[in-house]
């Protein structure tokens, strides 16, 4: 009898396991599933190309670059998620997740917070990303330094930055295994892997669940050009801080760092800074003032040249009453020197 009862009691037991088991599951969203260290979700079906988009400017000290990434949706297959800045935990850095292949089925790797940047299955995600590491900035202390080499920063309002060039591979698969980046993590990657992580914040879950409700970003609809691509900030999705996918070559206003079989090649900046209309006039006018400057105290130095000059001839012939061809060019000077004094005054007025 206490033999059945404890049969009874074991089957209930593993019954609820089970039952708590798929409840989790199947309430598990595949927002909330990428979310998790680990993989998340499985499908059949290979995520889409990276698209080409350039990156917003950094709202202000503190914000970190999250790139963009394709997620699953079970109704609407693939969508976009725009890469975004958002306000980082101090001393920690952002490893992007990544859809690996293997077993017939591709796998989302959830992205994480670490004070290192761990393997992202060598997804060349741009902006610092380019597949291993990360090279657009750094913390010293409690601050961060922007690389921009890499990051779209504006100096008057980020003062921390400093520019080192990388190396760029223009790779857009977005997924790591046969036919996509095989990749493998270093060992290094692998004793970054141990650290302490911490989950997506909760601005980055809204940003993505926002992107879920958005019909515009699903690959179904947008054929792999998203025309929401980043923003500047989490589920901004509308304004002049939003970039759209470009089509043709790559135009990252960046150089990236990235791996390439081993091979390497010197980054170049394909999109420089242009150079503001009021700046180069700002310029301009300054080169103007200085040479006016310039040519004023040559002025002067001539009159002065030419006074001193007349002082002398004067005193050296102090006892002596001047001819009059001594008189004419006595004449002949001053009108030459109040006439460089002119010319330099009009120059200042100028």
């Amino acid at each position: 009898m206490n033999m059945k009862r404890s049969v009874r009691r074991l089957g209930v037991g593993v019954l609820g396991v089970l039952m708590l088991s798929v409840s989790v599951l199947s309430l598990s969203t595949p927002a909330s599933a990428q979310i998790g260290i680990g993989i998340g979700i499985s499908v059949r079906i290979a995520p889409p190309a990276l698209p080409v988009y350039a990156q917003p400017i950094c709202p202000g000290p503190g914000y970190l670059w999250t790139p963009g990434y394709w997620a699953w949706n079970e109704d609407g297959g693939y969508y976009w998620v725009p890469g975004t800045w958002v306000v980082a935990p101090v001393g920690m850095l952002w490893t992007p997740g990544y859809w690996g292949f293997a077993g017939g089925f591709y796998g989302w790797h959830a992205g994480y917070w670490g004070p290192h940047v761990g393997f992202y299955g060598g997804i060349n995600y741009g902006f610092g990303y380019g597949g291993v590491g990360f090279f657009g900035g750094e913390w010293r202390g409690g601050a961060f330094f922007y690389n921009r080499a890499v990051m779209n920063v504006n100096v008057t309002n980020i003062r921390n930055v400093y520019s080192r060039t990388v190396v760029v591979n223009n790779t857009h698969v977005a997924f790591n295994g046969p036919g996509g980046v095989e990749a493998r993590p270093t060992a290094e990657e692998e004793r970054y892997a141990h650290e302490p992580h911490t989950e997506a914040l909760a601005a980055q879950r809204e940003h993505e669940h926002a992107a879920s409700q958005n019909r515009a970003l699903f690959a179904s609809e947008n054929h792999g050009r998203p025309a929401i691509a980043a923003t500047a900030r989490p589920g901004e999705f509308s304004g002049r801080n939003v970039t759209r996918a470009s089509g043709g070559e790559r135009n990252f206003n960046e150089r990236e760092a990235s791996r390439n079989g081993g091979n390497e090649r010197a980054a170049r900046s394909e999109n420089r800074e242009p150079r503001n209309n009021e700046a180069r006039n700002n310029e301009a006018r300054s080169n103007e003032t200085r040479s006016s400057e310039a040519r004023s105290h040559q002025g002067r130095n001539e009159a002065r040249n030419n006074e001193a000059g007349n002082r002398e001839h004067a005193a050296s012939r102090e006892n002596a009453k001047p001819s009059h061809q001594e008189k004419q060019t006595q004449k002949k000077a001053q009108k030459q020197a109040k006439k460089e004094q002119n010319r330099n005054e009009r120059e200042q007025r100028r």
